[in-house]
């Protein structure tokens, strides 16, 4: 089994779908007016709107409603990002912080309410932990300052 893409439902397709190719730098696929993916190496963001959920059960999604997840991309600068997101986006729970974990984390809010991390491994285990997991489709490695480098990183 692999796990392939989250999805997001909202209300306002357009200005979600704006928003992560803004804060991405990926374009996204619209298969029709209601669906659109933003595919990476890894996975993909789904993001479809309100008219989609009732082709699966209507009030099994609604959108604007997540308090529990989490959408993470990994980066190769997150202090890069915050950077350039800065003057972009409306609600950064948390700017550049390292984690006890090893990751430096960017926590923010898309336009819908959704909790965004940006992280970039800084520590060696959270370098070599992301290098081992990537190590089948893209090298990754220390680079200098110990930031995670890859050429297919967002």
């Amino acid at each position: 089994m692999d796990f392939v893409s989250t999805r997001i439902i909202t209300g306002n397709i357009a200005r979600l779908v704006d928003f992560y190719e803004r804060a991405t730098g990926v374009r996204a696929d619209w298969s029709t007016e209601d669906f659109a993916e933003l595919r990476t190496a890894g996975a993909t963001l789904a993001i479809g709107s309100t008219r989609t959920v009732a082709l699966f059960a209507p009030g099994s999604a609604r959108p604007a409603d997540n308090n529990t997840v989490i959408i993470e991309f990994l980066v190769a600068d997150v202090d890069g990002v915050y950077r350039n997101l800065a003057d972009f986006v409306a609600d950064f729970v948390t700017e550049p912080t390292t984690m006890p974990w090893g990751n430096r984390s960017l926590l923010l809010r898309d336009p819908d309410g959704n909790l965004v991390n940006f992280f970039t491994p800084v520590t060696p285990v959270a370098i070599e932990k992301f290098a081992r997991s990537r190590q089948c489709d893209r090298p990754g490695r220390a680079g200098p300052g110990g930031t995670f480098q890859t050429d297919q990183i967002i």
